[in-house]
Formats: C-alpha cells, structure tokens, sequence
C-alpha cells in the first residue's frame, strides 16, 4: 500500500529542481506574498518591511544590489559570499521581514509563501540593466508614472 501524499506545492519542488547558488554570482530573486495577497499597498505594511529587509544582519555574506517591493511580490538583484548560500539568505530575508512586520501589526498572518524564483546573471548579461527592469516594475504595473515616485526599492549605485 502505498501511504505517500501527494505534494501540496508540486510547483515548490520544480522551482528547487537543479537549484546550485554559486559562490559570487548574481541572482535576479523573485518571491510573492502567501496567496499573493497585497499585503504592501499599504504603506506602513511596505515601510516595516523594508526596513526589515535592510537589517545588515540578514546581509553577512550577501550583497543585496537592487530590490523592490511591490503590493503582492518581492524582486531583488542578490550577489551572494564566497559561501553561496542563496537559499539561507532569502530564509533570513524572508524571515525577518515576515516577523517585523508581524510584530508590527499582530494578527496579520503569514506574510510569504513557501518557495521563491531564482535566475543567476550570466556575466555577458548587462546588470544594471537588470537592475533598470527591476526598479521599473511599478512603473509597468501602473502604480506610479515615474519610479521617483515610488518609495518601495533602492539599488547599491544610487
């Protein structure tokens, strides 16, 4: 008889399928809200999220080089350490920032899903336009007309 249980995120493992983060590369990040709820259209909901999100803390060997924080989702461009633990650092990423935000406003619930998107930059891919794209998002989004005026991102050349 066979007792084993479907996955209930059988998308979870496809994401983790071949997943090696390699010493010093750069990763374009992607992670949503749990049932990608727009949690960050409210501004002091985003503002205790990016704070969180800028704790040194969660950086030890790891450069976070552009991100931005949109209503339902996360993007960011990450340079992980000589360790290459990409996973571990969007874990603490993950984790501080659910926990703040949850201190923050009790009762709110999960804040992330489970798994998140990861693309490595090859070195013939342009970074900041990586970067550029990125930090468009609102803009595409029509949240904004200009990313000047959304106050959820930053980039390491500013």
């Amino acid at each position: 008889m066979n007792t084993t249980r479907p996955d209930p995120h059988p998308g979870h493992a496809a994401l983790r399928k071949g997943r090696v983060s390699l010493p010093n590369h750069v990763y374009f990040v992607t992670f949503i809200t749990r049932g990608r709820r727009p949690l960050f259209r409210d501004g002091d909901l985003a503002m205790a999220a990016c704070r969180a999100m800028s704790d040194r803390r969660i950086w030890s060997d790891a450069q976070l080089l552009a991100w931005v924080l949109m209503p339902d989702h996360w993007h960011g461009l990450i340079q992980v350490g000589a360790d290459g633990d990409l996973s571990g650092t969007i874990r603490r990423l993950k984790c501080n920032s659910a926990g703040q935000v949850r201190a923050e406003f009790p009762g709110l619930g999960p804040v992330w899903a489970r798994a998140f998107h990861d693309r490595a930059v090859r070195a013939e891919d342009d970074l900041l336009a990586a970067a550029r794209y990125l930090i468009m998002n609102p803009v595409r989004a029509g949240l904004v007309d200009k990313v000047r005026d959304y106050p959820f991102w930053n980039a390491c050349w500013l």
